[in-house]
């Protein structure tokens, strides 16, 4: 299973700093709020969007 997460959605879940760190992505890049990230069923997991 793939989740798939907005960066707003990210910021709003407050979990925006741990994606940036899985994404290797730095505060310099730029990058919309409509910005989609895929991750897997573990990365979900982990970040406590599942069970």
């Amino acid at each position: 299973m793939k989740i798939i997460i907005t960066q707003s959605e990210a910021v709003e879940k407050d979990i925006w700093s741990k994606i940036m760190i899985m994404f290797g992505i730095s505060s310099t890049d730029e990058l919309w709020e409509s910005e989609q990230f895929i991750l897997t069923e573990e990365q979900a997991k982990e970040l406590g969007l599942i069970r």
